[in-house]
């Protein structure tokens, strides 16, 4: 089956991650047809003397340039329109697919027509793939899926394979700070795609402790009433699953890191 990768990289990623993310891609067991990788504006020298590197030698990827950084979402959103195929892989430029990732997924796709989204596990580690910190698991079946996703996200964003046309239907990629995925897992299940999680790890995700820091505070705070606002008006939850959202998040996103990197590694995992 022919498929799609779709990634975005901006000026601070670590050209190292990045070729680390290539390798992964170019040594699966089944071989994209081609990469669409977006440029979410101006990068360093040493980005962009890497992507020339692989792109003389691999073809199949496609460089689609944005003039100023746009953020994740409306990056992916651009660079989708540029994927040739109707499966489409996402993945970050800091993370390493498992050599059978695809493979798996596509399998998913040849005997269940039916599914729009394919998700699985990941893996968290620190510094190298052999120092995993957590698994961040996630229901397998469409009807548990769409019950957890009332109060978390039910797909791992950087190990989804999906359908263009079922994620155009249901308009694509939003801008929405920090939960763009989230955002579109949501309209998707409200315009009655259907999803699969693999029960097992795909994916080496790269997190950090400064990852757990970026989570707190009041900016982030603020972006997540207002996107658990949004699922109440889209009456995607009701007004009790709202508040319960709220009473469990707010003090996550106000308490000191180290405990809400305790949360992360013990609770929400």
């Amino acid at each position: 089956m022919n498929f799609s990768v779709l990634l975005s990289v901006y000026s601070k990623e670590q050209p190292v991650f990045l070729r680390q993310c290539f390798e992964s891609i170019f040594q699966q067991t089944s071989l994209p047809s081609e990469i669409v990788l977006v440029k979410d504006g101006p990068l360093t020298t040493e980005l962009n003397q890497l992507i020339e590197e692989y792109a003389v030698k691999h073809p199949e990827l496609k460089i689609v340039s944005l003039s100023e950084n746009q953020g994740l979402g409306k990056a992916l959103n651009e660079g989708l329109k540029h994927c040739s195929y109707d499966l489409v892989a996402r993945m970050d430029t800091d993370d390493i697919s498992k050599p059978d990732r695809f493979e798996k997924q596509l399998k998913v796709f040849q005997q269940h027509p039916e599914i729009d989204v394919c998700g699985a596990w990941i893996e968290e580690f620190y510094n190298d793939v052999s120092d995993i910190v957590s698994i961040r698991k996630v229901p397998e079946f469409h009807a548990e899926i769409f019950k957890y996703a009332e109060k978390r996200s039910p797909v791992n964003h950087p190990v989804v394979m999906f359908r263009k046309r079922a994620v155009l239907n249901a308009g694509g990629y939003l801008h929405f700070w920090l939960f763009e995925d989230y955002y579109l897992w949501v309209r998707m299940l409200m315009n009655h795609c259907t999803f699969y999680n693999i029960p097992e790890s795909l994916l080496y995700f790269r997190a950090s402790p400064e990852m757990v820091k970026r989570r707190g505070g009041m900016k982030y705070l603020c972006s997540e009433i207002k996107f658990q606002q949004e699922m109440r008006r889209m009456k995607f939850i009701s007004s009790f699953c709202l508040v319960k959202n709220l009473l469990i998040r707010i003090p996550v996103r106000v308490m000191p890191n180290f405990l809400r990197h305790w949360v992360y590694k013990y609770l929400l995992h």
